[in-house]
């Protein structure tokens, strides 16, 4: 609840607990579940659909710290930025405790803008995570490389598609 709340203190406990790393998963998962039931009433969905949600948010999230630790301490970092992707892997994961929101997004009416607010909502998290995980006294550092990341994220997948011909349409 703490990390919904946007409480800096726990996002400063969860980087130093290396037990958390099974905490900060769950949150992934439940997280993921709650995307997943939600969208049950705005398109195809299922159990299996949920199930390969939830696996994919797993690998997303691995993926995220791991960049997210490479731009914040190789590209970006202050002088007394120190961490490691465990770290990172904590705060973000705690990070996405708003998501679990996603939940009322199949709701008629109010769907889309509980999708927005959630969205939003765990970018500032996200934000929050990774200038405590990186020891910044920049927020907007902070959001510098949440930015980049989500850039990369968006850019490789896209590039791939191009250079090995799939195609790009309605799905993309």
């Amino acid at each position: 609840m703490g990390a919904a709340r946007l409480e800096v203190a726990v996002y400063e406990e969860v980087e130093a607990d290396t037990t958390a790393t099974l905490q900060a998963m769950a949150v992934v998962i439940l997280a993921s579940i709650a995307a997943g039931i939600g969208s049950v009433g705005v398109g195809p969905g299922g159990v299996r659909s949920i199930v390969m949600s939830g696996v994919g948010s797993l690998a997303g999230w691995v993926i995220w710290a791991f960049m997210t630790y490479v731009i914040g301490t190789k590209l970006l970092p202050e002088p007394q930025t120190q961490a490691d992707t465990g770290q990172l892997m904590r705060t973000l994961g705690f990070a996405q405790a708003p998501g679990i929101g996603r939940i009322f997004v199949g709701v008629p009416a109010i769907g889309p803008l509980v999708l927005l607010i959630v969205s939003l909502w765990m970018l500032v998290a996200m934000i929050i995570a990774v200038r405590q995980a990186l020891d910044y006294k920049s927020t907007w550092r902070a959001l510098a490389v949440c930015v980049i990341g989500w850039v990369i994220a968006i850019v490789i997948p896209a590039i791939a598609l191009v250079a090995t011909g799939a195609p790009v349409g309605d799905g993309f």
